[in-house]
């Protein structure tokens, strides 16, 4: 018997032979159905008792042709009638998917829990970090020198550029905007006050701490978790060398000294910027602009600054090693997990930021 799918429209009934399945369907599919649908018109009784073989893509070509209605009439195998059958039990249309629907309190309570986690594996990191300070203590012959400077030369040195040239563009973008207001009041010489004060105090530490963050702290992420997902981590734990010694704590230590660094010169260039857009657009000479800083500006926001960007450096590396050290094996945990270090630290040194502004609202604000 062939085996070529075949429809032949006899008087008063319609007679399928051979194997109705895909493969055999695939040449001739178009023809098949227009022949279908053709004897579908005013025939009763289908034979389907030549067939050979019959597959759910058949069954459904045959369900749809008889407009999801067995027929008046029908001569079918049993095999085959229970192919038709199962088809006949599907849905006409697909349910959509169920929607997830979004609980305020519940969506709340989940991200409150995870960031409580979250703040629980940094107090512990934070705790180790002691420990392992006092067991360097004792054991000065094992603090890892080398990595300490390797982290300090690739964030602090360089970085050096950027931050120098995003620095060096606020500082004359801000020198730019305040010369236009303080040209309509007369008030020209307040640009050194605005300057020195908003940058100093506040754009400097800020400005590089987001820097950093995006730049340092995800490459700290991204360097553990894929010494996670290699295994490298395992591996010295299983050589009995600790990991926080060799790889998280010269990662903190680097970040936490290069940082105050990196903020004096920031903000020396971002300085030097709006030094310029003022003699530029106020005829303000740099010598009178270098004369008068240090008077209108008092020491002490220098050193609020420094101790900000002491504070930020700890807050992003620390913050990037817990995400690196929790990668699971997977490409999309690394990715997932590198994005999360980079929000929230700069969430935490806006954080961060505003507690120094409370802390030290009385600090460095000339009086009136």
């Amino acid at each position: 018997m062939s085996e070529v799918p075949s429809l032949r429209v006899e008087p008063g009934k319609v007679v399928l032979s051979g194997a109705w399945t895909l493969a055999e369907m695939l040449p001739t599919l178009v023809e098949l159905q227009a022949a279908l649908a053709n004897a579908t018109d005013g025939h009763r009784h289908w034979d389907l008792s030549a067939l050979t073989r019959l597959d759910s893509a058949a069954a459904v070509l045959l369900w749809r042709a008889w407009q999801g209605k067995w027929p008046a009439s029908l001569e079918i195998g049993d095999m085959h009638r229970r192919v038709v059958e199962r088809v006949a039990e599907l849905p006409q249309e697909m349910p959509a998917p169920p929607v997830a629907r979004v609980h305020l309190p519940e969506f709340i309570g989940r991200y409150m829990l995870k960031a409580a986690a979250n703040l629980r594996g940094m107090i512990a990191l934070f705790g180790q970090l002691i420990l392992d300070t006092l067991f360097l203590a004792r054991h000065p012959k094992d603090i890892p020198w080398r990595e300490f400077t390797a982290n300090v030369y690739k964030t602090g040195a360089l970085a050096l550029p950027v931050t120098a040239l995003v620095g060096f563009l606020i500082g004359v973008t801000i020198s730019y905007l305040s010369a236009l207001q303080l040209k309509s009041f007369g008030a020209d010489l307040f640009i050194v006050n605005i300057l020195g004060i908003s940058i100093i105090r506040e754009l400097g530490p800020v400005l590089v701490a987001v820097l950093v963050a995006g730049r340092s702290g995800s490459a700290m992420t991204a360097q553990i978790g894929v010494m996670r997902v290699t295994e490298e981590i395992d591996a010295l734990s299983t050589m009995g060398i600790s990991r926080s010694i060799r790889v998280v704590l010269p990662k903190i230590v680097g970040l936490t000294v290069a940082m105050p660094l990196l903020v004096l010169w920031t903000s020396a260039v971002a300085l030097f910027g709006g030094m310029l857009a003022a003699l530029l657009q106020l005829d303000l000479s740099l010598v009178y602009f270098l004369e008068n800083l240090p008077r209108v500006v008092p020491v002490s926001n220098l050193y609020i600054g420094l101790g900000k960007g002491f504070v930020f450096g700890f807050v992003i590396a620390l913050v990037a090693c817990h995400f690196g050290l929790h990668v699971k094996p997977n490409t999309e945990s690394l990715s997932a997990n590198t994005t999360s270090a980079v929000v929230t630290a700069i969430t935490t040194v806006i954080l961060v930021d505003a507690i120094f502004a409370v802390f030290t609202r009385q600090i460095g604000v000339p009086q009136l």
